[in-house]
């Protein structure tokens, strides 16, 4: 038996690869806060909690201080303040 060493960045890229193939390339349906921040793009925790305390998009409380949103209604609401082109 042949065994190899692996740096940590192989290590972690590897690791990222199997989850990704184990989750099928399926998106997550819920997402932490970070991860919404960055989907939409904004830098302000205080406007994703504007978009939460106002309902515009969807989210849950598992646990206390554990926010997740949808991420389906994240995209509902950023595809209806889309824009059309003339």
């Amino acid at each position: 038996m042949e065994t190899q060493n692996l740096t940590d960045e192989q290590f972690y890229r590897l690791i990222e690869e199997v989850v990704a193939r184990v989750k099928g390339g399926k998106r997550d349906k819920w997402i932490d806060g970070e991860e919404a921040m960055k989907y939409m793009r904004i830098t302000s925790k205080t406007t994703l909690q504007k978009l939460r305390d106002t309902g515009v998009i969807r989210y849950t409380q598992p646990l206390p201080k554990h926010i997740l949103y949808d991420l389906d209604s994240i995209d509902a609401y950023l595809d209806k303040h889309a824009k059309n082109p003339f």
